[in-house]
């Protein structure tokens, strides 16, 4: 069986063996935070997999230490810029949209962190499975932003209205048996992660997949305005929150590692 690399970038590396693609992101000296280049780089090769009629599953992982550590908040630091920010928040929304839509069955392999933007990502795929000492955590609440990348859509589908709230509003870091006991991700790898994962997608490969496909798509099409509306809200909203007074202590609370006081201004 060969296995051949395509659209590598410095950010994103895919490589597809045989009806499987592995997505990776990789910006491991960041936790594989989601910068502009690699949001930009992840949509591009998830658009170009999605084109590929030999490829029928997708594997979203991460390079390093974790599958993703959140957007990067060296880059809202540095990004005072209204208008950039909104340019940011549509890039994410094209990416979010491409992965949810995918006609493709997909499968988001945790390992490390899953935060913030990271985790809305995770759940916009088919399947999430997790090692059990990943660290799974929707903390957008922790520097006074609302979750963005379809997160709201994608927890309330989830968990329902009151258990998207309450989530979102404690913001707590779970370990993964936790985040499967309240039914935000799929699956604990009970081994090895890459075991856990090539098991799944082999019983997905020996099934009726184009039946499994054609599901997919009519089921994500009937939420495809649901999921869009969501996510101009949230672009709003961010920006909304951007301005104020306790996400700019949230942001500072988080560089001088302690904990923020917010006001609620």
């Amino acid at each position: 069986m060969n296995t051949k690399a395509t659209s590598t970038t410095k950010t994103v590396i895919v490589t597809i063996k045989e009806r499987v693609a592995v997505v990776a992101l990789n910006r491991p000296e960041s936790f594989n935070a989601l910068n502009q280049e690699l949001v930009k780089d992840l949509t591009a090769a998830l658009k170009e997999v999605s084109q590929n009629e030999a490829v029928d599953i997708v594997v979203l992982k991460g390079n390093g230490r974790g599958f993703s550590s959140g957007g990067d908040i060296k880059m809202m630091l540095n990004s005072t810029n209204k208008a950039g920010l909104g340019d940011l928040l549509s890039e994410v929304s094209s990416l979010i949209q491409t992965l949810y839509f995918m006609p493709k069955l997909t499968i988001s392999a945790i390992h490390g962190a899953a935060a913030g933007l990271g985790l809305s990502m995770a759940l916009a795929t088919d399947y999430v499975i997790a090692e059990a000492n990943s660290k799974i955590a929707m903390n957008f609440i922790g520097i006074a932003l609302v979750p963005d990348g379809g997160g709201h859509y994608f927890l309330e589908r989830r968990l329902g209205e009151v258990g998207a709230k309450h989530l979102i509003w404690e913001g707590k870091v779970m370990k993964a048996p936790e985040a499967l006991e309240k039914k935000v991700i799929d699956a604990v790898a009970e081994g090895s992660l890459e075991e856990a994962v090539e098991n799944k997608v082999q019983a997905w490969l020996n099934s009726p997949i184009q039946a499994m496909i054609e599901t997919k798509k009519i089921l994500a099409e009937k939420n495809r305005t649901v999921l869009m509306n969501v996510l101009e809200s949230e672009k709003i909203a961010q920006s909304k929150m951007r301005q104020t007074q306790d996400h700019q202590e949230g942001i500072k609370a988080f560089v001088e590692k302690r904990k923020p006081n917010f006001i609620g201004k």
